[in-house]
């Protein structure tokens, strides 16, 4: 963990990217789908990596129904409900094309049907304390010790003009690839000044964003990091 305390205070910027939330039809997902999906938008979409777009995870709450989180190893999925949606963040100007370009396209992912319906474009805005689900570990250092993978992230942070006063590690997990497994943490950033967030949600941190890593979302405060490793 880091932790430091600063009282400085900026005005937030405009924000050039925004996020695309599609509503989806569809009745089951693979509950590690990143690649799977990226896969079949970038074939939807070619311009995918070169438009600076990052892929969410479609995330569904861990309970279900009062189940637990399905278990891949098991044969289980995930069950996306109606108000599931498939989000993109996209620069602001190529987002009504790539709306209209996916808009009612139906996606193969690893045997199950997707397809995209309605759109939404929604704003990114400034907010204190950010979270990323995903960011890309690099070595087994990382996975062993979270403070080396904390001190890399500190760097990258100040390679692009974020100072980070307080960030927290959370839960470790891979994402399936082609190749090999992409291994991955969870990410608290808190204290953001207005810029630093909308910097950070705009830049992201590390490679690998239409895989879902680095991209960075509100979070409502620090009580709500998971920090069990899976």
């Amino acid at each position: 963990m880091l932790w430091q305390d600063d009282d400085t205070h900026e005005e937030a910027p405009a924000a050039d990217m925004v996020d695309l939330a599609f509503s989806i039809r569809c009745r089951q997902l693979p509950v590690d789908h990143l690649h799977a999906l990226s896969s079949a938008l970038l074939e939807a979409f070619p311009g995918l990596q070169q438009n600076r777009i990052g892929i969410h995870e479609i995330h569904i709450a861990g309970s279900q129904n009062g189940w637990e989180r399905p278990d891949p190893e098991l044969g289980q999925y995930l069950m996306p409900s109606r108000r599931t949606r498939l989000c993109m963040r996209v620069p602001k100007s190529k987002a009504e094309d790539i709306a209209r370009q996916l808009q009612d396209h139906t996606l193969e992912i690893d045997g199950c049907e997707l397809t995209l319906g309605s759109v939404k474009e929604r704003p990114i805005a400034s907010h204190d304390t950010l979270y990323a689900r995903h960011v890309l570990m690099k070595n087994k250092a990382e996975e062993q010790d979270e403070n080396i993978f904390l001190e890399r992230m500190a760097r990258e942070l100040e390679e692009i003009g974020i100072h980070v006063k307080k960030a927290l590690c959370g839960k470790t997990s891979q994402i399936r690839t082609d190749d090999t497994p992409l291994c991955t943490r969870s990410l608290m950033i808190a204290d953001l000044s207005p810029v630093e967030s909308i910097r950070l949600q705009q830049e992201g941190l590390g490679e690998h964003q239409h895989l879902g890593c680095g991209i960075f979302l509100p979070m409502k405060g620090i009580q709500a990091v998971d920090t069990g490793d899976d």
